[in-house]
């Protein structure tokens, strides 16, 4: 149990306020909330009609719910069900490889966004439509790659989704995409029979859904009403004095000046048995609605298309505004009275036979959930497009182990992008975001997971069995070795262009104190552990290739065990300034430093890339912040520090050492100075940095995770002096 509590503490203390506010919505509007779909719910409840304008997959949950108990009982299973659904997200990002604060961010919005909340207290079908999304996403990224059967199972939720949201089945395409790409399928006829039958498993549903619609209402469709987005569209922003229709066209035109036409009003206008006008005896109404459509598209698509980027872009808005067009937002925001959807007669007749009750607003709770919503209590749509970002950005990690939760940001990006773009090309409503806080969410969880999962898995405790072979070839090669106090390691991998260089410029002597180089060869394939023994560097072979971080751990502890009290750390690339090195190691011989680094910012740079140039500075920022001690370069390599501090710092990273040791350092009160020093660029070889996004990704984890053991895990059990960072320019 206790480690089960340590394990997912994060999300069981983010469980507690989700709870609450799930019980005090239950309990503000009783027994639920009743918007203008609900009715329509209740009354097709039974007959199951398929002549309505919402499909039945709601119907056939919500019924029966309404057999065991009322409107609230409806309202308490889908707040339950809320909740499942965060765990269910929260479960899937572990399984796919994500790391439990990580799980937990994801499960956020879901948990504690004022919309989410609101939307469960109603009648309403978004909470089944969340359900059915995360539950595809299980099928396809739960267990593998999947297989036929699976694809057979995804296909039939997507079916049975469009019959809960008509939007559903813009979900068709992503999936097609993903059964015929998964696990590299496409190449092989494997794939796109698994696509095949799982366009057979959504054809299963609809289509005999839709042979019920024509036998109800003599036309092929999912609903009743021709619900005409195309019209809803074009009438938007149809320029009508500019057009040139026919007549029977023009009455189609609508007469309320272009800024102030809400898409909704004529999407829907079929409704009204008196719309659009007189036309000539005998005219197909939805056929001249098309028609007019068209000759809008035609004159005017750049306006078209305007008005759908522009609803798709507002998805991602910091604030939850309303343009004048828009749905109006407060019909998703807690109301201190209750909502009028309906003749009061009518809200009274439904909760009375459902609940026994009539429809009330507990006040002074009802404004408590209003202002926690209007005053910061949902998530912004900008976070929900770094989500999308961070999914869509493992495009450029093709490494494995990440190949899970790679398939599963990218699945679950796209389909809350398709998601929202078929939302926003029907019509823009704060209302449509929703699913989105399941799959978007999801995508960033995964996307960081992807991009931030080192490629190499982190380093056992020191030594490991490849130190031990290194050391023991070492020993063998040179009993009972007795280094100089100052030793400079170097880590190299494959560097024979450049490391003899910087060893024909080192100094022999520092401060009065020989100068011993010692050289970790980080299993090199070429000369460099040859050319660096001809420059006269003591030379320790590890007989595999880890990571610059592997080599240096490797190396600070040979040194100390050999005789070192100080160690400079150097590039076997030449990018750092020897003759800088008295200046570098002063402080920490005569005591006044235990760890000294180089910056780049305070001294000299030479810079051939502008990320990498961005990225020093960024890090500079998040270390500074992280440290409450103004930094100003994570990643110099040029370093000075005592010889037990290097070896007493945990070093688990075989790459993205530099930050690793620098934040191990701070957190444990050591006095860190800066000093201004020159950089250049790189003399020979190629750098083995990855990508600029993989990298920095990888920096960053490896920054916050450091911070996270050595400021937070360890706090109250900080040793040594109270530390400090000095910047001397």
């Amino acid at each position: 149990m206790s480690g089960f509590l340590r394990r997912h503490w994060l999300l069981l203390l983010l469980l507690l306020p989700a709870i609450a506010l799930r019980v005090l919505t239950w309990l503000a509007y009783r027994p639920a909330l009743l918007y203008i779909d609900s009715f329509r719910y209740v009354d097709n409840l039974h007959a199951l009609r398929a002549d309505q304008l919402d499909p039945i997959g709601y119907d056939l949950v919500l019924r029966p719910l309404l057999a065991v108990g009322g409107l609230a009982w409806v309202a308490a299973v889908q707040h339950i069900g809320g909740l499942l659904i965060a765990i269910g997200v929260y479960a899937l990002v572990l399984r796919l490889g994500g790391r439990p604060w990580v799980a937990a961010l994801a499960a956020v919005p879901v948990l504690l966004d004022a919309y989410q909340l609101q939307i469960e207290q109603n009648i309403m079908s978004e909470v089944v439509f969340e359900a059915v999304l995360l539950g595809l996403l299980w099928v396809l990224l739960g267990r593998g790659a999947p297989g036929w059967q699976r694809a057979g199972i995804a296909g039939l939720l997507v079916g049975f989704a469009v019959l809960v949201r008509l939007i559903g089945i813009s979900l068709a395409l992503p999936l097609l995409v993903y059964l015929v790409a998964a696990g590299g399928a496409w190449r092989h006829w494997a794939g796109w029979r698994r696509a095949g039958v799982g366009l057979l498993g959504i054809l299963v549903v609809i289509l005999p859904y839709s042979a019920r619609v024509h036998a109800e209402t003599g036309k092929w469709g999912l609903t009743g009403p021709s619900g005409n987005m195309l019209y809803g569209r074009a009438a938007a922003v149809a320029d009508c004095a500019n057009l040139h229709l026919a007549p029977e066209l023009q009455v189609f035109c609508p007469a309320e000046p272009r800024e102030t036409r809400l898409v909704d009003n004529y999407t829907h206008a079929d409704l009204d048995p008196n719309w659009p006008g007189p036309l000539p005896p005998g005219a197909d109404k939805a056929a001249l609605a098309h028609q007019f459509a068209i000759e809008v598209l035609k004159a005017q698509p750049g306006d078209v298309a305007g008005a759908v980027l522009d609803d798709f872009a507002k998805s991602f808005a910091w604030a939850r505004e309303q343009d004048p067009t828009d749905v109006p937002l407060d019909r998703w925001q807690f109301q201190l009275t209750y909502p009028q959807w309906a003749d009061q007669s009518l809200i009274d007749l439904v909760t009375q036979q459902n609940d026994g009750v009539v429809a009330s607003v507990d006040e002074p709770l009802a404004a408590f959930l209003r202002d926690y919503q209007l005053n910061g209590g949902y998530v912004p749509g900008a976070v929900l497009g770094i989500g999308a970002l961070l999914g869509l950005l493992t495009v450029v990690r093709r490494k494995r182990p990440v190949d899970a939760a790679r398939a599963g940001a990218l699945l679950a990006s796209t389909s809350g992008l398709v998601l929202l773009f078929a939302s926003a090309v029907f019509q823009f409503s704060w209302r449509y975001q929703i699913p989105a806080l399941v799959l978007l969410p999801v995508a960033g969880a995964l996307g960081f997971t992807a991009l931030t999962s080192a490629s190499r898995k982190r380093l056992a405790a020191f030594p490991d069995d490849v130190d031990t072979g290194a050391l023991d070839d070492f020993r063998g090669r040179h009993p009972d070795l007795r280094l100089s106090s100052l030793v400079v390691v170097i880590a190299a991998y494959n560097e024979a262009g450049g490391i003899g260089g910087v060893l024909e410029k080192m100094p022999d002597e520092c401060l009065g104190r020989p100068v011993d180089v010692l050289v970790v060869v980080d299993g090199g394939t070429d000369d460099t552990a040859a050319i660096a023994e001809d420059h006269g560097a003591y030379v320790c072979v590890a007989p595999r290739n880890r990571g610059q971080g592997a080599a240096l751990r490797l190396g600070y502890h040979l040194a100390a065990a050999s005789g070192a009290e100080y160690i400079v750390t150097t590039d076997a690339d030449g990018q750092y300034d020897n003759s800088e090195l008295e200046a570098l190691v002063g402080p920490v011989v005569d005591g006044t430093a235990d760890f000294v680094t180089g910056s780049r910012r305070l001294g000299h740079e030479e810079a051939d890339s502008r990320v990498r140039w961005l990225g020093v500075r960024v890090f500079a920022v998040l270390a500074s912040v992280l440290t409450r001690r103004r930094i100003t370069d994570t990643s110099f390599g040029f370093r000075a520090m005592r010889a037990d501090l290097a070896c007493s710092v945990p070093l688990n990273e075989p790459q993205y050492q530099s930050s690793e040791l620098l934040l191990g350092v701070t957190a444990r009160g050591s006095r860190v100075v800066e000093l201004p020093m020159s950089m250049r660029l790189r003399k020979a070889g190629k750098s083995k940095k990855g990508g600029s996004v993989v990298y920095g990704a990888n920096y960053a984890r490896v920054m916050t995770g450091t911070w996270w053991r050595g400021y937070v895990l360890r706090r109250g059990r900080k040793t040594g002096r109270s530390s400090r960072v000095n910047t001397s320019a």
